[in-house]
C-alpha cells in the first residue's frame, strides 16, 4: 500500500495511510536508517518499508507492506 512518511518539526517520524485516512507516529524501527526494515506504529501495526538509499529526504511516498495489526 502507498504510505507517506514524514518528520515533524519536533523530529517525530510519522506514517500516513491515505486509503485509511490514518496517521500514526513511528514508535520503533528495526534499522537505524529506517529503510529496508520493519517499523512499529503507535496503533501497533508493523509495516515493512522498502530499501532506499541512505540520506533519502522526507516527506516521501513509498510502497509499504503491513506485516501485522488489525484493520
Amino acid at each position: 500500500m502507498k504510505v507517506m512518511i514524514r518528520r515533524s518539526h519536533a523530529g517525530i517520524l510519522s506514517l500516513y495511510v491515505p486509503k485509511k485516512d490514518l496517521e500514526e507516529p513511528i514508535v520503533s524501527q528495526e534499522k537505524p536508517g529506517l529503510w529496508g526494515g520493519n517499523v512499529t506504529l503507535g496503533n501497533d501495526w508493523v509495516m515493512a518499508l522498502p530499501e532506499m538509499p541512505e540520506g533519502t529526504t522526507l516527506p516521501i511516498t513509498v510502497e509499504a507492506r503491513r506485516i501485522s495489526g488489525e484493520l
